[in-house]
């Protein structure tokens, strides 16, 4: 293969592009990959149609630019030409025909020539190519980039291909037979194939560069040339016929007097990224039965992508026809026959070459393994939605095997894989937003440990001579009743504090604790021995375990069910009531669960309920200790404890849920 055909038309600008997949989906060649999130052009692929750069709204498809070897062309004393397609007037709508080609002289070219001429030349080859080869199937070839489309895809059909060159070949080799083999051509019109055609290694370099409309109009502002600052002129001849309608579909079989026949269908004409594809299709497995498949990869030329003008495709056909009729109106056509005699010699003839660009499909192992990837693990799983640019999802999947895609322009797959992950940062959030409370609750605890201990530590011995002067005196005063009553009420309350400090002994010191294997089941029952239920309390343990053996501190975890009972004892009061207490196992965790069926406690309580001191029971009944102590000891097995509660008779029963969870060997 010629490396000339891997020259690139189209590049991406990486910092334009926003991966889209528009220009993907547009690409009829599928030329353009995804690589580490970036689309690429690949040039070996590429038939340089320009869907690519007339889809992207970001401008991030840039064309093979010419302006600069032009400008050094027209600096030469070599002289120009400057071959204008037909379809100027759907662009240079805002002057008259004859003023852009006074513009064209302006920027220095010697000679301005109508394409339109060389494909009367070509219609011409056509008509006698189907009258000599009667039987003949042919595809048409004036358009460059169906060409490259059917040597990559269709290689089987390069046969098929009409041996006659472009109208701008065509007038190129006429330009030299009028003013010599020295003369530069460069061709001006809409399309970017024709860069790639300039290239082409099947043909002699006869011109020497390309510009689009796009790239002259650029050099007409740089040499600040405007329809009023120059003279009008005109084309220089050979002046042209019918072919001034090559640009419009089905412009070329006007032209040839080959009329599309509905009646015979030997002559079909066809359009457009998705019709051109299927024509070629077609015409391969003989669906159609036709002489001549004239097909352009656009909507006729006035679409190339090298237009600026923003018209409707109607308004700049009309644009075209409008000129074409002027112009047919001043033609002398005796002096067209003429010339059209006297370049009867021109060469019209030319070849192609096989460059395969198909891929060998991957096996359907590799192909499913594409799809899983995607999350399409069945056909219902297929929704081809065409969001990758692809029109199924098979052939995504064969085109990430390929190394052309990648799973992540899956849009349904990109989207699970967001809700995805906005669900793992939620909980994320959430755990985050658990261990900020916990760490602020533990240093609160730590805090108010260490100013219980001093508080404790001071107040001990003197609440230890208070008791024992107290038990002395009572005992001296033995005989005095009244006198003995108020030593007890002293001692009774002085041993009250004594317990009060020792709980914050217990609160602030930092137990070890001493683990050992034990049946969960037999430590609650032992708890329930130290705090039996009242008479109006219907006590249930519902054993739910599996596995009964834990790696717990039985003292502590036996204080820490004795506090949840004994606070759900006193929620439930003298009310009749019913406490739950169910056990629940994991593989390497173990659930505690004291359910009462209390008044339940209020949400502005309920960030209070393990904080030290904290008590909503009356003076005398209790420390405001028990949780708090109950929340370290939890904390101290790795474990974690929660509660939900309902204060709200309208939600539901009232009552209240302790959730103990703990590791069952000891690290959570």
């Amino acid at each position: 293969m010629d490396s000339s055909i891997n020259i690139a038309v189209v590049n991406t600008v990486k910092e334009r592009c926003r991966v889209c997949f528009t220009c993907v989906r547009e690409c009829p060649a599928k030329a353009i990959r995804i690589m580490d999130g970036q689309a690429e052009v690949m040039p070996e692929r590429c038939i340089g149609c320009g869907n690519c750069v007339r889809v992207c709204s970001q401008n991030a498809k840039q064309v093979r630019d010419c302006t600069a070897s032009a400008r050094l062309l027209l600096q030469e004393d070599t002289p120009v030409a400057a071959l204008v397609a037909p379809s100027f007037p759907a662009e240079f709508a805002e002057c008259d025909y004859t003023e852009f080609i006074g513009m064209l002289r302006a920027l220095g070219f010697t000679y301005v020539h109508e394409v339109a001429f060389g494909a009367d030349l070509v219609a011409r080859g056509y008509k006698r190519l189907l009258e000599n080869t009667p039987g003949s199937r042919y595809i048409a070839t004036t358009c460059p980039a169906i060409v490259a489309y059917v040597e990559r895809y269709h290689p089987e059909l390069v046969p098929s291909l009409a041996p006659i060159v472009s109208p701008m070949v065509a007038m190129a080799r006429v330009v030299k037979q009028l003013h010599g083999p020295d003369v530069h051509c460069i061709f001006v019109g809409p399309c970017i194939a024709k860069k790639g055609e300039m290239l082409s290694p099947e043909l002699p370099r006869e011109i020497d560069a390309t510009l689009a409309f796009s790239e002259l109009r650029h050099l007409f502002y740089a040499a600040s040339i405007s329809p009023e600052k120059t003279i009008p002129s005109e084309f220089d001849p050979p002046f042209s016929g019918q072919g001034m309608l090559f640009p419009i579909s089905g412009g070329m079989l006007q032209a040839a007097n080959l009329p599309e026949d509905l009646m015979s269908g030997e002559i079909v004409a066809a359009d457009g990224r998705e019709p051109f594809v299927g024509a070629i299709r077609e015409f391969q497995s003989s669906d159609v039965d036709v002489t001549l498949l004239e097909v352009l990869a656009c909507e006729g030329c006035i679409s190339g992508p090298g237009i600026t003008n923003p018209a409707p495709l109607f308004r700049r056909r009309s644009l075209v026809s409008r000129y074409a009729r002027r112009r047919v109106s001043e033609t002398d056509y005796e002096q067209w026959r003429k010339e059209m005699e006297r370049h009867e010699d021109v060469c019209l003839t030319r070849q192609f070459q096989e460059h395969d660009q198909r891929y060998t499909l991957p096996s359907e192992e590799e192909i499913n393994k594409a799809l899983w990837t995607m999350n399409k693990l069945g056909p219902e799983d297929h929704l081809n939605c065409g969001a990758c640019g692809y029109d199924t999802c098979r052939e995504h999947a064969i085109a990430i095997c390929k190394g052309l895609a990648e799973t992540e322009m899956c849009l349904p797959y990109t989207i699970e894989q967001l809700k995805r992950a906005v669900g793992d940062l939620a909980l994320s959030n959430n755990q985050l937003q658990e261990t900020q409370q916990a760490l602020m609750h533990s240093e609160k605890l730590a805090s108010m440990g260490q100013l219980a201990a001093g508080i404790a530590h001071e107040l001990n011995n003197p609440l230890g001579v208070v008791l024992m002067y107290s038990h002395l005196l009572k005992r001296e005063l033995a005989d005095s009743e009244r006198l003995g009553k108020d030593l007890t009420t002293i001692a009774e309350q002085a041993d009250r504090c004594k317990k009060i400090v020792a709980g914050l002994l217990h609160f602030a010191r930092q137990n070890k604790v001493l683990r050992q294997q034990v049946k969960l089941m037999e430590v609650v029952q032992s708890g329930f021995k130290g705090s039996p239920a009242p008479a109006n309390i219907r006590l249930e343990i519902r054993d739910q375990m599996k596995n009964p053996i834990v790696d717990i501190d039985r003292d502590q975890i036996t204080q820490v069910i004795l506090n949840l009972v004994n606070n759900a004892f006193d929620a439930m009061g003298d009310e009749e009531g019913q406490l739950i207490v169910t056990l629940l196992d994991k593989e390497d965790k173990v659930t505690i669960e004291v359910r009462d069926t209390g008044p339940g406690i209020p949400d502005d309580i309920v960030k209070k309920v393990f904080e030290p001191f904290f008590t909503t029971k009356s003076i005398g009944k209790g420390t405001g200790l028990g949780l708090s102590i109950t929340y370290g000891i939890v904390k101290m097995h790795n474990g974690d404890i929660s509660l939900k509660t309902n204060c709200d008779p309208a939600k539901g029963p009232t009552g209240t849920t302790f959730r103990v969870v703990l590791p069952r060997h000891g690290h959570g």
